[in-house]
């Protein structure tokens, strides 16, 4: 197509390059959120071998506009089903470089208020590359008759709007950015992109996700920033200190623990230009302009210092109401607890009582204990026992919008949700959906609009994180009872804080340990073995079989078969894949969850004519498979932790959207996926320990070698026995086992909670403290209890 003779618009780029320009014909898909685009073109010249009038080009750029002629650079790849498609790497607009084109482009309908007239004086004043001019050089528009002041910004402006992305695209190409992070980075600073990463580039390390301290500091070399550069430094301490906070937890890093690590960090390849001295004084301007928050040698991410903050304030605030301890004679609460006792033909244990008297008479209660010990029937004896004593109904449908149900039930994840409306009859919702959580728009309820109900009951509070904590305790209301239920032993949450523990150690909350096993008539000896593991204790007899509890012994190289073996009996056996839950500590190497899950696929979804499927890199999706819900999505009512199945996959040419397209039930709520949105799930015949947090299943298939050994502790193994409802299986190693569970959690996460709970009221802030309430925005999008992707912090560990 392209004439040899004829002078090409694409004479200034690279011989090499493969290009193809045409003009829009259609648009076939646009994400706004990502500016992913499948469009069709009229093709007017190219470089490559194809010899078709159209062709269609795929990649990250916004909505181009009709009867306008691009210029596509990239590769041209054959679509397994689609046939050729050019995918795009970066591209511009082709800017006319004749009087008449000119003309006819500046006097178009995307240019307000220049007429025929006025492109003709441009045309003719700045010659064939007046397009080029201006946008190297706005002045050049001063020149021009009557085109001085606001229609010339105008004029720039928008040739900025259509021109600017296609020349950052160019440049980020150069830096070797791809394009969707290219895109990512221009969303960010717009015209300003270049200028941005010329003047610090490691300002992208704390914009743009996606972007580390190491590529931030490969820019900041190209420009000459280097060595002990102040915007480097900073760049390093801010990296570091959120390291610290998302892979391990901690609420703050010592100042001299985050001085060793940037130091560490940035001398690796620039060995000792930066000192101690250096850092100390970043850190200092740091906090200074309130990028850190310093604190009796604690160094803080604001977010996280004001979020223990504001619990703090929150739960005093609660603690204070003092109308609930006198409400009723102890004489009306026994006689109402014996006609529950009738009713529902159970005996509380005088704990039990306990538990329920006191989350009715005082303002907050922490209810704890481990698996068997009666907490799920002590939260509906508080359920029952709270409507009974106030006379109201506990049929929700009795409410009303202006009367809301008094009684609030949540969890962290919907299937702990799910738990605990299953165990009380009554709705439950996840934390996030109580407090409105709409994704990038924020939460619906806090301190101005706070959530309504009486009586709030939390569970599995072990897997709240700071950030969320403060987030549901700032928008209590003033007239509200709330109960905490949770297990101290079990793993703390992904995100940083341990707040279950901390409100423990504190002693300032009211609160009744469950310690009684109850469940023991049907003789669960998985309950026994996850109290003897809570003692660090592995029993004698581990590996002797029991009617619900096995072990079976074997090496890592061994792991894939016995699992294997281990769910094809139970599957023989009637049990499905729902039934079935395999839980590893480690995604990667031969015995970790991604190698579990290609198994298991095979085992219990195997490829058939029947099953359609869909490849999304190495992964293949099938109608019938299990899936895990890894980020929430709130739009669509499912979250982080859901386990749906695939119930059926339309491909491009079947539907009017031109896009590949799975739907996942969860539970009856089916959500679309098109392919490009997969990474939001993953397969689930196999999860990570953390990931099961909150749920309970028949089967509990548990291997445990000493490949995992950097991750086996105590409570990551008591977590996953206690997910087991029916029957435990083992298999491993058993020195593996009795190695993790003498190991107590190592990883001692750095938290002021539990001190500043114990501060006097008038010590908690300083009355010149004031909160900024940008400075308590959670930072959702780093969040891993909320965000995070098949990880856990022990992923972060290398697998020796």
């Amino acid at each position: 197509m392209k004439d040899q003779k004829q002078q090409s618009s694409l004479d200034l780029f690279e011989e090499h390059e493969k290009f193809i320009k045409g003009s829009h014909l259609v648009t076939i898909f646009h994400n706004e959120s990502n500016m992913y685009s499948v469009v069709r073109i009229r093709v007017t010249e190219t470089n490559v071998a194809y010899d078709e009038k159209e062709a269609v080009v795929t990649g990250y750029f916004p909505r181009i506009h009709e009867d306008e002629t691009y210029i596509f650079f990239g590769q041209m790849k054959e679509h397994p089903r689609f046939g050729l498609q050019f995918h795009v790497e970066h591209f511009r607009k082709d800017i006319p470089q004749t009087r008449h084109g000119i003309v006819q482009y500046l006097s178009s309908d995307l240019f307000s208020g220049i007429g025929r007239k006025t492109a003709e004086k441009i045309a003719d004043a700045l010659g064939e590359n007046a397009i080029s001019k201006i946008l190297e050089n706005p002045s050049v528009l001063d020149t021009i008759p009557k085109l001085a002041g606001d229609k010339a910004k105008l004029l720039y402006d928008t040739l900025m709007e259509h021109q600017g992305l296609e020349q950052v695209m160019i440049a980020l190409s150069q830096f070797g950015f791809g394009p969707q992070l290219s895109m990512k980075i221009y969303q960010a600073y717009k015209d300003q992109t270049i200028e941005t990463l010329q003047k610090n580039p490691y300002e992208l390390v704390e914009t743009v996700e996606g972007i580390g301290f190491a590529r931030a500091d490969e820019l900041g070399n190209h420009f000459g920033i280097s060595g002990n550069h102040p915007d480097r430094i900073r760049a390093g301490c801010l990296y570091m200190l959120e390291q610290h906070s998302m892979q391990e937890g901690h609420c703050y890093v010592l100042e001299e623990q985050l001085t060793e690590a940037v130091v560490r960090l940035l001398n690796e390849k620039q060995h000792g230009l930066v000192a101690e001295s250096d850092i100390s004084r970043e850190i200092m301007q740091l906090t200074e302009e309130g990028k850190l928050k310093a604190e009796e040698g604690k160094v803080y991410l604001p977010s996280l210092y004001f979020s223990e903050q504001g619990v703090v304030t929150n739960i005093k605030r609660v603690l204070e109401q003092t109308q609930y301890a006198d409400q009723f004679p102890e004489s009306e609460f026994l006689l109402a607890l014996g006609e529950l006792e009738d009713r529902l033909k159970v005996q509380y244990a005088p704990s039990q009582k306990e538990a329920i008297q006191q989350a009715l008479m005082t303002p907050m209660l922490l209810l704890t204990g481990g698996p068997g010990t009666g907490k799920t029937t002590v939260i509906k004896g508080i359920v029952e026992l709270y409507a009974d004593l106030h006379g109201c109904s506990l049929e929700p449908n009795d409410y009303s919008k202006d009367d809301p149900f008094p009684i609030m039930l949540v969890a962290p994840t919907g299937r702990a949700a799910k738990r605990m409306s299953e165990a009380t009859g009554l709705p439950s919702l996840t934390i996030h959906r109580l407090l409105g959580w709409n994704g990038s728009e924020g939460f619906q309820h806090d301190e101005e609009n706070p959530i309504p109900g009486k009586l709030l009951i939390v569970d599995e509070v072990s897997m709240v994180d700071i950030w969320l904590a403060n987030q549901l305790f700032k928008s209590l209301p003033e007239d509200i009872q709330v109960v905490l239920v949770g297990d101290e032993d079990q793993l703390p949450s992904v995100g940083p804080g341990q707040v279950l523990k901390d409100l423990l150690a504190s002693s300032v909350i009211p609160t009744v340990q469950l310690t009684d096993i109850y469940r023991q008539a049907d003789g669960s000896s998985i309950i026994e073995l996850a109290h003897d593991m809570k003692d660090g204790v592995v029993p004698a007899d581990i590996s002797s079989g029991q009617k619900d509890r096995s072990f079976i012994k074997c090496g890592q190289s061994q792991i894939l078969d016995v699992v294997k073996k281990v769910c094809a009996n139970a599957q023989s056996k009637g049990y499905t894949a729902r039934d079935i839950q395999v839980l590893a500590p480690m995604y990667r190497g031969t015995a970790g969850i991604d190698k579990l899950n290609e198994m298991l696929q095979e085992l219990f979804n195997p490829k058939s004519e029947q099953r359609r499927e869909l490849s999304f890199g190495d992964v293949v999706y099938r109608t019938g498979d299990k899936v895990l819900q890894l980020v929430n999505q709130p739009e669509s009512h499912v979250f982080n932790g859901d386990i749906g199945e695939v119930v059926s996959i339309f491909y491009a040419k079947e539907n009017t959207e031109k896009q590949d397209m799975v739907i996942v039930s969860f539970d009856g709520n089916e959500v679309t996926y098109t392919k490009q949105d997969l990474g939001q799930i993953t397969h689930a015949y196999c999860c990570s320990i953390h990931k099961s947090q909150g749920s309970e299943f028949p089967i509990v298939v548990l291997p445990v070698v000493k490949s995992y050994y950097r991750m086996l502790r105590r409570n990551l193994l008591y977590t996953a026995v206690t997910r087991a409802k029916r029957f435990l299986i083992l298999c491993g190693e058993e020195e593996a086992l009795k190695l993790g569970v003498q190991r107590a959690d190592e990883m001692a996460r750095q938290t002021s909670l539990k001190d500043r709970l114990q501060m006097k009221q008038s010590e908690a802030l300083p009355d010149d403290e004031v909160i900024d309430p940008v400075l308590q925005e959670v930072p959702f999008w780093k969040d891993a209890n909320i965000g995070m992707e098949n990880v856990s912090p022990y992923d972060f560990m290398d697998e020796e």
